[in-house]
């Protein structure tokens, strides 16, 4: 009897062990059913797009096509799905709570066209297509500049040149920069393009003291280098530094001083050669030719030089006169003893005569021209100044004269 008990008690058990697996299994399979059918539900409540929204605009990769007309919407609004049988309260709660649990359950109300997006008013002209300045628009220069007083130096980065005039767009752009009194030597810059707009990526450092830094004027001047090496002056910038140190690393657009080569002066033109030996402290000036001079009468014409430091006259020297010619030509030197320390405060003046018929009376006088550094001259006058005192040779140029003052 008790070995008939045992057994059937291991298969009672074993029966009851089979069925409660079988059922965790049925209850396990439910759950993953229900599971599926719920997150299907949940996608199927994403918003579609309907019919009436804006067109997608397809763009080949080997070209841009750009429409004429480009239709615009209002972006559409999104609103949940709530029961009809709620209060408003209730609604309001209901949506906040169902915006925060179901950000995806949102659907479509409505889409509202406004109109169009002229795509022609926004178009940009290609990049290898120069476009020449409006008439009228300056040639402008952008740098920055910024003044160290920890280390006493002074920065300034050139960033790039606009507007460029349409005779030098094929040409290689230069730019030269000096920091007179103090730094004469001039720094050189290349444009790393051409066309209208060169850019330009360098950064100068001129070491000068805290005291000097505001007596100091930047100097920039933009040069045109055509294939042959033939230089042309595009224009200037100078830049007193005093009240200009305020604001750190500022950037500044600043017009340049252009000078036209072909337009003679209403007075004349004169061509003068300068050079400086700071071994034999002397300045040399050579008044070489004259043209375009308006003469009152045929006693001929001289050029008066003097040397002027601040407001002291200290030499006076005349060339020889030439008679009988609107365009003399002179080649006559003048040397003159000038220390170099000097050489920021000195000036020389030329002054055109013609002598007068009454031996009494003074000398006619037709133009002037003074050349000197940044305290007495601007322009092509003050660059010849300098390029003289940072020349080993002779430096030749033509000046137009002006009107004595």
């Amino acid at each position: 009897m008790a070995d008939q008990v045992l057994p059937l008690a291991v298969g009672l058990s074993v029966g009851l062990l089979v069925l409660l697996l079988l059922g965790l299994m049925v209850y396990c399979l439910r759950r993953k059913t229900k599971g599926q059918t719920e997150h299907q539900e949940l996608l199927s409540t994403v918003p579609s797009v309907p019919p009436c929204s804006a067109p997608v605009i397809l763009v080949s990769q080997g070209s841009w096509a750009t429409p004429s007309e480009i239709p615009f919407t209002v972006p559409p609004r999104f609103m949940t799905r709530i029961h009809e049988d709620l209060t408003n309260d209730e609604m309001k709660m209901e949506a906040h709570k169902d915006i925060l649990a179901h950000r995806g359950s949102l659907s479509v109300q409505s889409w509202y066209p406004v109109g169009t997006v002229l795509a022609g008013l926004y178009s940009v002209s290609p990049l290898n297509e120069v476009v020449a300045p409006p008439p009228g628009m300056a040639t402008r220069l952008c740098f920055s500049v910024e003044y160290r007083h920890s280390v006493e130096q002074l920065m300034v980065s050139l960033l790039r040149l606009a507007n460029l005039p349409p005779r030098f767009h094929g040409n290689v752009t230069l730019v030269e920069l000096r920091l007179p009194p103090d730094d004469r030597r001039p720094r050189q810059a290349k444009a790393r393009g051409t066309g209208p707009d060169p850019e330009f990526s360098d950064c100068f450092v001129f070491q000068v003291s805290g005291v000097c830094v505001h007596q100091s004027t930047l100097s920039v001047c933009v040069l045109s280098v055509e294939q042959d090496g033939k230089r042309h002056i595009v224009g200037r910038v100078l830049f007193p530094l005093e009240g200009e140190l305020g604001h750190a690393g500022r950037v500044l657009w600043k017009d340049l001083e252009t000078e036209d080569d072909t337009q003679c002066s209403e007075l004349g033109d004169v061509q003068i050669s300068l050079s400086y030996s700071p071994t034999l402290q002397r300045l040399s000036a050579v008044v070489l030719r004259a043209q375009g001079l308006q003469l009152l009468t045929d006693t001929g014409v001289c050029v008066q030089v003097s040397l002027q430091i601040h407001t002291q006259v200290v030499k006076i020297k005349h060339s020889c006169v030439v008679k009988g010619d609107n365009n003399p030509h002179f080649n006559h030197r003048m040397t003159f003893k000038l220390r170099s320390q000097h050489l920021d405060e000195a000036c020389l003046k030329f002054e055109l005569q013609q002598p007068n018929s009454v031996p009494s009376e003074p000398p006619v006088l037709l133009g002037v021209l003074v050349l000197g550094p940044f305290m007495y001259a601007r322009g092509p006058q003050l660059q010849h100044w300098l390029d003289m005192v940072n020349a080993q040779e002779p430096v030749k140029l033509w000046h137009g004269l002006c009107r004595a003052t």
